[in-house]
């Protein structure tokens, strides 16, 4: 997942909080072998962790390629099942950056991977030389009453943000303004050349280390530079939790006194900070190719075949990178073998099923989530089909199968009417559908449905359920902790089960046709913020008049 996600049964854990060798027996369901085949082979040391452009990456394509094929999918493009895009690869050459603080004509060299890390995304060869404020969280949502850079002067300046947002704004919508293409739009435009990012201890889902690991791997961008909306600036730093003090020396507030003022959901200031950065960055810049995985399933009617449900998950995994425990391998096989492996089980389940669904069923299994959504990105902005005629994206990421499926979260309920099948086949099938239990962690845009949603798409993204403070919470944490983007997210090392695994798939497959059989397509809600991205409906195709399948119109 996407700088993100994330877990394991409780039964699981030995005494010393480490996880078992072996999983648990549990009563044979139909699919569920044939589904940890899938993940046994992506999540295999053969795919190398599976990075955006590698051979392991296109063997993983190939492989799913096959699947598809034998499943009576049917390719789109000219090029198959393979949508090919072209990108870059952009490494930080470590030994000629760097990065300093100045005050009163002082210098204060800063350590990279101790005291910071400076991202590859943003920037480009040269220099840096510009004085600090602070923003409070670098949020711009004036029409819900917030707005962080209200009477700031951002020109030439490095803004300094602390991680989190207000209580009082919606865990999806607060999602979408922290997103890095939203943010960039406010910064770019006021003028601001870089930022700087102090971590919330009690939001961290990596430790340190595993930051700076992650960190000596390559970023992609698009080769395309219109498709590149999350960059523009001239530098960008995530600061060591331990050493942020460091960036509000001799300013009106401490690190400390923000994170307790931020704890207790009070309001931030803002002010200038009384220091300068100088940074030099230097950067590899090579070409690079990779490719999503596309096929569909043609829908039985003659008319709703020409609307289509999506089925999304990610291909890509982090690849090979620093060794932990002799490790070097980042085999992702909950982020993402697992949500392929599931998506692939849908479709033989629809295959098989005797009344095929009325709408065609499109999947999309795509590269470079790791690197900012670019897979799903190029895909939705430029579908195989007219993005009108997509009605609804199903993401999967990471869904966690590690205790019996009896709750889901699914991220989006409250925006779209995808809630209504959703209440309706969860209750079929005795499950409950929970609140998000983390809306800080911003899930909502941190995976593939996100690049659906901004093209006008309602979309929903699945978790196994689980409660604040519940034991279930405490697993998540550990094996974010522990497994989170490192080597021991493989396949000897995190029991998972399977039999809820299989029950999901039941759940997936269930809410497929629902959606793809309905006479009405899905619509936004009215009161949804992202109703704003929905696109003028083409002449709605022919239905019977009881039945109209025109969503509303979307608002200005």
């Amino acid at each position: 997942m996407n700088r993100v996600s994330s877990v394991v049964t409780l039964a699981l854990f030995v005494s010393s909080g480490a996880f078992a060798a072996e999983p648990p027996a549990s009563k044979p369901v139909a699919g569920e072998d044939r589904w940890w085949k899938h993940v046994e082979v992506l999540a295999s040391d053969a795919m190398e962790g599976r990075d955006t452009g590698s051979k392991g990456y296109a063997a993983a394509a190939g492989y799913v390629s096959k699947e598809l094929a034998a499943l009576g999918v049917k390719p789109l493009l000219k090029t198959g099942f393979l949508q090919p895009m072209a990108l870059q690869s952009r490494r930080l050459i470590v030994a000629k950056s760097s990065v300093a603080l100045v005050k009163d004509g002082q210098t204060l060299p800063l350590v990279q991977g101790e005291d910071v890390v400076l991202s590859a995304r943003q920037g480009d060869n040269g220099t840096v030389d510009a004085p600090l404020v602070f923003v409070g969280y670098g949020l711009s949502i004036p029409e819900l009453g917030h707005d962080d850079f209200a009477g700031l002067d951002l020109k030439g300046k490095v803004v300094v943000m602390l991680q989190g947002g207000p209580g009082n704004i919606p865990g999806p919508v607060k999602s979408h303004f922290s997103s890095w293409s939203e943010r960039l739009k406010v910064l770019k435009a006021g003028g601001a050349v870089g930022y700087v990012y102090l971590q919330n201890p009690k939001m961290l889902e990596l430790p340190w280390e595993r930051i700076v690991g992650s960190s000596k791997n390559p970023t992609m961008v698009f080769a395309d530079p219109s498709l590149n909306d999350s960059r523009g600036l001239k530098v960008a730093v995530v600061a060591n939790v331990t050493h942020s003090q460091k960036w509000l020396e001799g300013a009106p507030h401490t690190y400390e006194e923000l994170l307790a003022l931020a704890d207790a959901d009070k309001p931030l200031p803002k002010f200038d900070i009384p220091l300068r950065m100088k940074a030099k960055l230097a950067f590899d810049v090579k070409p690079l190719k990779s490719m999503n995985v596309v096929g569909v399933m043609p829908g039985a009617d003659p008319v709703l075949a020409k609307e289509y449900v999506v089925l999304s998950a990610h291909l890509d995994h982090v690849g090979i990178g620093e060794p932990v425990k002799g490790d070097r391998i980042y085999n992702g096989a909950m982020d993402n073998a697992s949500g392929v492996a599931a998506l692939l089980e849908v479709a033989r389940r629809l295959h098989d099923q005797p009344e095929k669904p009325k709408r065609s069923v499109l999947l999309a299994l795509v590269t470079g989530e790791e690197k900012g959504l670019l897979g799903s990105k190029y895909f939705a902005s430029r579908p195989p089909v007219p993005i009108t005629s997509i009605v609804a994206d199903f993401n999967l990421d990471m869904f966690m199968p590690h205790w019996p499926f009896t709750s889901v979260v699914a991220h989006g309920k409250d925006e779209s009417s995808l809630a209504v099948p959703l209440a309706e086949v969860a209750a079929k099938q005795d499950v409950q559908v929970l609140e998000d239990p983390e809306p800080d962690r911003n899930l909502f845009v941190r995976s593939d449905q996100y690049s659906f949603i901004r093209e006008g798409v309602p979309a929903l993204f699945f978790k196994f359920g689980y409660t604040p403070g519940s034991e279930e919470q405490k697993v998540f944490k550990q094996w974010l902790a522990e497994r989170y983007h490192a080597p021991s997210d493989d396949l000897a090392q995190q029991p998972v089960d399977h039999e809820g695994a299989a029950r999901f798939i039941t759940f997936l497959t269930a809410l497929t046709n629902a959606v793809a059989d309905a006479p009405r397509r899905p619509y936004w809600n009215d009161d949804s913020f992202f109703r704003r991205f929905a696109k003028p409906i083409p002449a709605p195709v022919e239905a019977p008049a009881e039945a109209p399948v025109e969503a509303p119109a979307a608002k200005p």
